[in-house]
């Protein structure tokens, strides 16, 4: 079962990733993932990514058009059953030319000895096909 400081520090983890992409501290991505981490942007056309040091050079490329600002905010812990730790998410992104998009991020994380790393992350932009009917 998670803990409110297990919960506490997910949290932070989530919210640390919109800090370390917005002020391009690219050399701290593994302080967000794992050295085999699972990066799924393609979504976004940027395809699939693995591991810290891949996710670092895909955020460095000079063609990368990142968000001037990524929010993230409805942060949600699970756990299931086997021990596997789920955090979905849902994030704003201010783009340059002042519009914005949003995204829902499905994470797996998992404790390590430098505490909680994100071991995948699949980001799905959010569009009006992708909205479920009401039921």
């Amino acid at each position: 079962m998670l803990s409110a400081d297990d919960l506490l520090q997910i949290q932070q983890l989530v919210n640390l990733y919109g800090h370390i992409i917005d002020e391009r501290q690219f050399s701290r991505v593994g302080e967000l993932f794992t050295e085999d981490t699972l990066y799924d942007v393609s979504d976004f056309d940027s395809g699939v990514h693995r591991g810290a040091a891949a996710i670092a050079a895909l955020w460095a490329d000079p063609e990368a058009q990142h968000p001037l600002a990524h929010h993230a905010t409805n942060i949600v812990a699970t756990e299931d059953q086997d021990g596997t730790v789920r955090v979905i998410s849902k994030g704003t992104g201010v783009r340059n030319n002042g519009t914005v998009g949003t995204v829902v991020y499905r994470d797996i994380v998992e404790r390590t000895a430098k505490g909680w790393r994100i071991t995948e992350r699949v980001a799905i932009r959010r569009r009006p096909e992708i909205i479920p009917a009401p039921s």
